[in-house]
């Protein structure tokens, strides 16, 4: 593996870093992800490209879009594809639509009691995402199953010691 001294960013980033603020968050997150994504793609091919080793496991074969909302907004990264299949980047979960931070706000705020309407209003106010009714009370459904499966867990059994407490 190789270490570099310098961390620095370039110039050119750095300038709409300070020219725009916040705003360039996404973009600089999708450029972050990508390089990631296609340097993870390399060490599972064991091939660079146009490359030919023995070890290569596979072919490059180009990307595919996927829109992830997150809680800079709404993002579109491009997911290596390997021809052979098998290959899927680490950092995303396949399925994933939206980040798992805002799926855990959604959870939250379900747990508690928050209406869909007002879960609707804080998602589009805090992220730029706005759920539907529909998709907020599709979620509370598939978490009323894993609630009410906690609530009737099998707690095991408990042995009190002589003085009454606990063991």
């Amino acid at each position: 593996m190789t270490y570099h001294k310098d961390f620095t960013l370039p110039a050119e980033l750095l300038e709409r870093i300070s020219q725009e603020g916040l705003d360039v968050l996404p973009e600089l997150m999708r450029g972050i992800m990508n390089a990631a994504m296609q340097a993870e793609r390399q060490r599972y091919l064991k091939a660079g490209p146009y490359q030919h080793t023995h070890e290569r496991k596979g072919h490059a074969n180009g990307y595919k879009p996927k829109t992830v909302h997150t809680r800079v907004g709404s993002i579109t990264f491009s997911i290596p594809q390997v021809r052979e299949g098998g290959f899927y980047p680490a950092a995303l979960e396949k399925g994933m639509r939206r980040e798992r931070a805002l799926l855990l706000a959604i959870a939250e705020m379900y747990v508690q009691g928050v209406s869909t309407r007002k879960v609707k209003a804080v998602t589009e106010q805090l992220c730029g995402v706005g759920l539907s009714s529909t998709q907020v009370s599709h979620a509370a459904a598939l978490l009323d199953g894993d609630l009410e499966r906690w609530r009737h867990r099998p707690l095991g059994e408990y042995r009190l010691s002589a003085i009454g407490c606990l063991l």
